[in-house]
């Protein structure tokens, strides 16, 4: 007979976690048979004992299983991305319609900020009218006809994970990569996928500061999702800088629909959304090579043909029906603008990307605690990026705020988190490495 203090003693004795006592005690969280307390101490062993890769394939399944699992009848493949989180990381907004211009089918769910690092679905609520929060009935209904949605998770989605979630945070197990893994990959096994494109992040800005966490956690993501069924890949991506010019809900869909309409397009945006794009098209089964899935999202996103997709979207989801076309008079603005200006000349050599992170939070463009509503309009623009030469009095990046007070605040903040040296420094790759199975 299982119960949840038989199942913590034999994690905690090293007799490991059958996939029977990770059913039990995932069913348990969902239903509250298991207390708070067991679920701590439940994250504290696999935290200090670990899994094998079979027992978090395991806890990941039980995870998923813990409340509906989405099941798709589609013409092409169903797939997804996920991100570690960072700043100016609005791959999603480009990717997901993208694959959907591809013939991927895209049931991206998605969620809010978490620390320093912006959440797509605060990006996605600066557009007027959009909505997040729809039944698995519509959702099912609007990946057919559109080929992608960006929505948040339902109360029925991995509803373990969501309890888990809560007492990780209060108990200092959320750095556990078997955890997280399980965490990340439940609510995305959920949505049903037969792909998933990992974007792990690492540097300054990331949860990842170094690329021997980075490295271990990407492994785990793809062996277990591959353990599950689920074909995987991960990229190891930059966040020694911000990846977008912007940091900020309505700046970054401003510079994503900048991008994708061609008005002004960020590069290394486009580069790392096609790099994604790219596994998730080969997985899926939709292109031959990496080579061949990114000439494809090089297509799409140049046609014009990913924008359609995203503006569909928007409109089926409550935003304008002319957004594509107008973005720029959709969007929220900030009262306040102030530049930031170089206290010297030189070149950009570092940057503290999560002091960034912490300044737009502190604006109002994150949360610093649950609850906080969010400012959509405020946030960073026009960031310099590393290896930049700079004028003494040039501006290194653009304050959005919403007062004059917050502004100077945030001016100390971002000169403080960006450092300006004599030399040319070497620029951080975009990527830095690839892991498959």
């Amino acid at each position: 007979m299982l119960d949840a203090r038989g199942i913590i003693a034999a994690l905690r004795d090293g007799r490991g976690l059958p996939g029977d006592a990770a059913g039990w005690f995932a069913d348990g969280l969902a239903s509250g048979d298991v207390t708070d307390a067991q679920g701590g101490a439940f994250a504290m062993v696999v935290f200090l004992n670990g899994l094998t890769e079979a027992e978090r394939v395991g806890l990941t399944l039980a995870m998923r299983d813990s409340g509906q699992v989405m099941e798709w009848s589609l013409p092409g493949p169903v797939v997804d991305k996920h991100s570690t989180g960072g700043i100016g990381d609005c791959t999603s907004l480009l990717l997901a319609p993208a694959l959907a211009a591809c013939g991927a089918y895209v049931p991206m769910i998605s969620g809010r900020g978490l620390g320093h690092t912006g959440g797509t679905l605060d990006k996605l609520e600066a557009i007027p009218g959009y909505r997040t929060d729809i039944s698995a009935k519509d959702l099912h209904h609007l990946v057919a006809d559109v080929g992608c949605a960006i929505i948040g998770a339902t109360g029925d989605i991995a509803p373990a994970d969501r309890r888990l979630y809560a007492i990780r945070d209060v108990t200092g197990t959320v750095e556990s990569i078997d955890l997280i893994t399980a965490s990340i990959l439940s609510k995305k096994l959920a949505a049903g996928l037969q792909a998933l494109v990992l974007d792990v992040k690492v540097g300054s800005g990331a949860f990842m500061k170094t690329m021997d966490r980075a490295e271990a956690l990407a492994r785990s993501l793809v062996a277990t999702a591959e353990g599950a069924g689920c074909r995987a890949a991960a990229l190891i991506t930059d966040m020694n800088q911000p990846l977008a010019a912007s940091a900020g809900n309505a700046l970054e869909v401003l510079e994503v629909m900048d991008t994708m309409t061609g008005n002004a397009v960020n590069q290394a945006l486009w580069d790392v959304t096609v790099a994604l794009g790219a596994e998730a098209l080969l997985l899926g089964g939709l292109a031959s090579s990496v080579d061949e899935g990114a000439d494809q999202l090089d297509e799409a996103l140049a046609s014009g043909r990913a924008a359609e997709a995203f503006g569909r979207m928007v409109a089926a989801l409550g935003g304008p029906t002319d957004f594509v076309e107008r973005y720029p008079d959709r969007l929220p603005a900030a009262r306040v603008t102030l530049d930031v200006p170089a206290p010297r000349g030189g070149y950009v050599t570092e940057i503290d990307t999560e002091a960034l992170g912490h300044a737009v939070v502190h604006l109002g463009g994150g949360r610093l605690k649950g609850g906080d509503r969010i400012n959509p309009s405020v946030g960073l623009s026009d960031l310099m990026p590393i290896g930049e030469p700079l004028a003494a009095g040039e501006t290194i990046a653009r304050v959005h705020a919403a007062s004059d007070a917050d502004a100077e605040r945030a001016a100390a903040a971002v000169l403080a988190a960006f450092r300006i040296g004599s030399e040319d420094p070497d620029e951080p790759p975009l990527i830095h490495d690839r892991i498959t199975l």
